[in-house]
């Protein structure tokens, strides 16, 4: 996870444990991101999932 976390930190405002999420997911829908929908409470988190390729649904659904 570190691998895919630390260039995660340099291209959006993530805390360390939300990148090591968000590179967890990355791994899991590797090679299609957009076949992972990630459920995302956190703005950030939202964003760079999206920027990343992530489907996301937010909660509370705006």
């Amino acid at each position: 996870m570190r691998t895919r976390a630390l260039p995660l930190l340099a291209r959006h405002p993530l805390r360390a444990a939300d990148a090591t999420q968000l590179g967890a997911a990355l791994v899991i829908a590797d090679p299609d991101p957009s076949s992972l929908t990630m459920v995302v409470l956190d703005p950030r988190m939202a964003h760079a999932a999206e920027r990343e390729g992530l489907r996301v649904l937010t909660w509370p659904e705006t």
